[in-house]
């Protein structure tokens, strides 16, 4: 049955009740869909806001917490009330764990049994592959998250409740606590992080909060079970190091070129806080959205080199989105194998299948093709903004960063909107990809070979 047709009549009648006739893509796609207009309507409403929001705002400002993105076309400090504010919260808390996870845990709190069908939901939004114990791995999501997003927010408020007092210090601290886990990169200043660059706990709590949110639940779940390196799953082990180098490597290179660049680091008093700043700046791409630094100011080289870490994105069943570091392993594990004229990639003495290769390859060109289309209509829609304003923009959007060089609240109607469809995308879209290669359906008739030359 076509997709559309599946949408009119998305039951069909069986003896023991309705059957679900949508995909697990499509239930996501739609449920993220209805969560971004029912938080427009909210953030919409007077009390939610100073000033009257037109709705393409409240549209935008919605889909982008709910992707965890971060992007934003109004002042969140300044437009939004505190129940605005605690709208946009709930937003991303629900966006960052996955709505399908909720709704398990609703089913769990009353006493009940998932069916088969809810699992393989659950199981689609966490980013699974192969049965589980989704039971488990709910349970563990929701009590992982809440405890991490309480200690984040004890530590925060430890620091800004002696500064800005009791009410607006907690509040503070439990915004950007829940925001860092949730790798949203939301804020209730209006630049971000900056005003704490320097400030060493506020640097540490913020990037282990988004650090460990964007590891992946099942990493955290095979951690907590194994505890020992040597029974780790190779996935885990990929994820821990992977996350790691790339940390350090963008850290060292960020500071070899914004070392002198009175724009960013050049500006700040002290090594340490060069250091300190030059590290945030190199792990909040993939994909946190905060910065203590201005975007806008960056270098070229660093740019390019921030919108291949937002391109990249964390770890597979994240907060975090991109095409997720676990694919990008494999693309790297790949090639080298074709150097090496091996047969098939190998990672800690073991080797890769053949249909994880061809499925990384798929998400990864399915995630080029997005960047490159929505920038296709970017420069048309918005050829004024410079070319390199707009790539990033779109990078950002299709990672759900939520970093910006200052254009999105700039950017035409029509430009935000794609803006939009890009960051819902980029958030459902490799799981519909990872969905629809794990459920391919072998053909019984084969074809001859034939060869193309490739390069």
């Amino acid at each position: 049955m076509r997709p559309w047709q599946r949408l009119r009549r998305p039951f069909r009648r069986a003896p023991h009740g309705g059957v679900l006739r949508l995909s697990p893509p499509e239930v996501l796609l739609i449920g993220f869909a209805l969560l971004c207009t029912l938080g427009a309507l909210l953030l919409w409403l007077p009390g939610s806001a100073t000033r009257p929001l037109a709705w393409h705002e409240a549209l935008f400002t919605a889909t982008s917490a709910v992707t965890v993105t971060g992007l934003s076309v109004i002042d969140v400090s300044q437009d939004l009330t505190f129940v605005g504010q605690l709208v946009l919260l709930v937003l991303i808390q629900i966006g960052g764990l996955g709505f399908m996870t909720f709704a398990a845990l609703t089913v769990l709190l009353l006493g009940a049994r998932l069916p088969l069908q809810q699992q393989n939901l659950v199981r689609e939004a966490l980013g699974e592959i192969a049965f589980s114990d989704v039971r488990h791995l709910v349970k563990l999501v929701i009590w992982f998250a809440l405890c991490i997003e309480g200690i984040g927010t004890l530590l925060l408020a430890i620091h800004w409740v002696p500064e800005y007092g009791l009410k607006a210090g907690l509040w503070d601290g439990l915004f950007h606590a829940v925001s860092a886990f949730n790798n949203a990169g939301f804020s209730t200043w209006k630049n971000s992080l900056s005003r704490d660059v320097d400030d060493p706990l506020v640097t540490v709590v913020i990037t282990v909060l988004f650090i460990v949110g964007g590891l992946g639940f099942v990493v955290v779940s095979d951690i907590y079970r194994q505890r020992r390196w040597s029974r780790l799953a190779m996935q885990t082990k990929v994820v821990l190091l992977a996350t790691l180098w790339l940390n350090v490597i963008a850290t060292l290179i960020l500071l070899a070129l914004e070392w002198s660049n009175p724009g960013t680091l050049g500006a700040l008093g002290s090594d340490f806080a060069r250091l300190q700043a030059a590290w945030f700046q190199a792990v909040t791409p993939r994909t946190a959205g905060f910065n203590t630094l201005d975007t806008g100011s960056l270098r070229d080289a660093s740019t390019l080199l921030v919108m291949l870490l937002m391109f990249i994105g964390g770890g597979a069943s994240s907060t975090a989105s991109g095409i997720k570091i676990t694919t990008f392993v494999v693309l790297l594990l790949t090639a080298r194998a074709f150097y090496r004229n091996t047969e098939h990639p190998t990672a800690f003495g073991r080797s890769i299948p053949q249909e994880t290769v061809i499925k990384a390859i798929t998400v990864a060109l399915a995630g080029v093709l997005l960047v490159f289309l929505t920038l296709f209509g970017l420069t048309i829609t918005d050829s004024r903004q410079h070319f390199i304003d707009l790539a990033f923009e779109t990078v950002s959007a299709f990672g759900t960063v939520g970093l910006s060089r200052g254009i999105t609240s700039d950017l035409s109607l029509p430009g935000q909107l794609l803006l939009g469809i890009t960051m819902l995308l980029g958030r459902v879209g490799p799981l519909s990809v990872g969905y629809f290669l794990a459920t391919r359906q072998s053909r019984g008739v084969r074809y001859a070979k034939g060869d193309i030359q490739i390069g």
